[in-house]
């Protein structure tokens, strides 16, 4: 696990920006670091030593002729099958390390070397003697991978990295806030427009992507995507096959030569991969607040595998007084309230000499986890009308004022393409707009950013339509983002076994049924998980990482804190300043729960601040 930057053009003074560009995301690899530069091309490293420790897994790492050049984040997990291939083939490996399978299998298979592979990464190599960039990033976009083009001159150069932070060391990087992204970002919590970033011209290589730059023109490709489509196994037929590729992927997901724990809440899906990896120890984080503290529940699956666990309470001081640091690791802005107890989980993990740690991320998504897949009981007795009833109803609803039970009636009346569009709703999009200035009210719709996911699952149920919107958006644009910057932040490798492409050709082929069954969520999954674990956790609902923002912004310390961001004088810039102090002051005084809207609001002004303001 590590970091990685680079750019391709003929600037001046590359030593030095690379230099600079690697002390950015110094934290993502503690252990070492390492550069190339020739006339054309300039290649950072920092690494987090994982497999073989020595020198000889150093980065850059070259071909056997020294023609190519890789520089690699994350781990092939099946790289040891590919090696013996390619030793066959009569190439000879110097290291231990599946980074050198990269660099010989590019040689040998050309592009073709990503259907080959089983793992999490992003990577680049650099063809010094054909002038030809390759990158790739990996199947889920488990890690991350960013890419800028510009103009030196004539020539067209372009930027890479693991972080954006990275790009702020280049010359020819120019800092700009992209506008468009500010509008979605207020109703989805994140960073949510495909390849765009809050950072103008600053794009993500989508995952199952590769590309070539050559010549100065950038070519993008897709290799690989989920494609779901039931074949109707039974469910003991399917728990087999769950039980064989999870305990095939933990097995290849736990090789390391470094000491390593898991992630471990009261769910199932952390508490599964605990059960079949028994770790030395697992790690849990709390909060003080009743009803928001799930790692009791961790100390007790502990304690029955009679594995070490090590937890730790935090505190809304603690988060808040933290606020900068994490949306400064986060690189764009992301109000996902689950982030903040992931970067101190992160943090303990560390402190406690542990450097690799597996986590449950992807179980929802590939076998139907979140209750939001299921009706609830009010939608499933709506559902019961004539659609000549509830249809109209639902169409004369949606232009009325708030009541109660219209967004159930919404949602029963409408299709799913109308009203579903992840995990979080914070702002609907009326009012958002209503609290931003007209300059940033220009942007994509929501329907526009889901319709496209919409049409890759044209005529299927509507939890695999829930399922797609999830992968394609929450999950890459939240889940894995935070999993990747707050884990990296604190120089840890977080693998997450259930992202494994053969999992999920697995969970394409099992049904919605057997997902969704008599209310219950992962029903196969769960069912998956009775061999490995007691009643009371394989049968328990999600509750996510539950943060007590809603608490913690009714204390007068913590709204002051919020009261002076909402204040400052570049807030009038982007916000209608009244109507966010009044939702800010409706929550104090306990007239509505604004909680998230706040903490959406509030994460902006920090991230914007430190990147815009404090930044020379």
């Amino acid at each position: 696990m590590c970091g990685f930057t680079a750019f391709f053009d003929t600037v001046e003074n590359k030593n030095e920006i690379i230099d600079n560009m690697n002390k950015r995301i110094w934290h993502r690899g503690p252990d070492m670091s390492g550069k190339y530069i020739d006339d054309n091309a300039a290649m950072g490293f920092v690494r987090l030593s994982i497999l073989d420790l020595s020198e000889s897994g150093a980065q850059p790492m070259y071909s056997e002729d020294g023609n190519k050049i890789l520089i690699f984040n994350g781990e092939i997990y099946n790289y040891q099958d590919i090696k013996d291939d390619l030793i066959a083939k009569g190439y000879h490996f110097i290291s231990e390390t599946d980074s050198e399978v990269l660099i010989h299998g590019y040689t040998e298979y050309g592009t073709d070397l990503v259907n080959k592979l089983r793992g999490m990464f992003a990577f680049c190599i650099w063809d010094k003697q054909n002038k030809r960039v390759f990158g790739a990033r990996d199947h889920f976009g488990i890690k991350p991978y960013y890419f800028y083009k510009y103009k030196n001159g004539n020539e067209n150069g372009l930027l890479i990295g693991s972080e954006i932070k990275s790009f702020l060391e280049h010359p020819f990087f120019k800092k700009e806030l992209n506008e468009k992204a500010l509008k979605p970002y207020l109703t989805f919590q994140y960073s949510s427009q495909a390849d765009e970033t809050f950072f103008k011209g600053v794009e993500r290589l989508k995952p199952g992507h590769f590309f070539t730059f050559e010549n100065g023109e950038m070519k993008v490709e897709k290799y690989w995507d989920v494609s779901f489509n039931d074949k109707h196994h039974s469910v003991e037929e399917n728990i087999k096959k769950i039980q064989s590729v999870m305990d095939e992927s933990i097995k290849l997901h736990s090789h390391t030569d470094v000491p390593f724990g898991s992630f471990l809440s009261g769910g199932i899906d952390s508490s599964y991969v605990t059960a079949c990896l028994m770790p030395d120890v697992t790690f849990s984080i709390g909060f003080m607040q009743e009803n928001f503290d799930e790692s009791i529940y961790a100390a007790e699956l502990s304690k029955i595998l009679g594995i070490k666990n090590i937890r730790k309470t935090i505190t809304g001081d603690d988060c808040l007084g933290n606020l900068e640091t994490i949306q400064y690791h986060m690189d764009e802005p992301q109000s996902n309230p689950s982030t903040l107890p992931l970067y101190f989980l992160s943090k303990l993990v560390r402190d406690n000499g542990v450097i690799v740690v597996l986590s449950g991320e992807g179980a929802d998504e590939i076998f139907g986890g979140y209750e939001w897949y299921d009706d609830d009981a009010g939608q499933k007795k709506l559902k019961k009308l004539p659609n000549f009833i509830l249809k109209p109803a639902a169409a004369i609803a949606k232009g009325l004022p708030e009541f109660r039970g219209k967004t159930t009636l919404l949602r029963a009346g409408r299709p799913v393409e109308e009203t579903f569009i992840g995990e979080a709703l914070i702002f609907d999009e009326g009012e958002a707009k209503s609290i931003l200035k007209p300059k940033f009210q220009n942007s994509r719709t929501v329907r526009q950013i889901t319709q496209p996911i919409y049409d890759m699952v044209k005529g299927k149920d509507d939890v695999t339509k829930k399922q797609m919107i999830d992968i394609k958006l929450f999950m890459e644009g939240d889940i894995l983002q935070k999993a990747d910057k707050m884990s990296m932040a604190h120089s840890i490798e977080l693998r997450v076994p259930f992202l494994d492409k053969e999992v999920m050709r697995v969970g394409e082929e099992i049904g919605t049924e057997q997902k969704i069954a008599n209310g219950t969520t992962k029903y196969i999954l769960r069912k998956t998980a009775e061999k490995k674990l007691p009643e009371e956790w394989y049968k328990r609902k999600k509750k996510g990482f539950p943060v007590p923002i809603k608490h913690w912004f009714r204390e007068e310390k913590h709204y002051n804190f919020v009261k002076e961001y909402f204040n400052k004088p570049y807030v009038a810039e982007f916000f209608e300043e009244e109507k966010i102090n009044k939702i800010l002051d409706d929550h104090y005084n306990s007239i509505s729960n604004n909680a998230r809207k706040i903490y959406t609001i509030l994460v902006f002004l920090v991230w914007y601040e430190r990147y815009f303001i404090k930044e020379s």
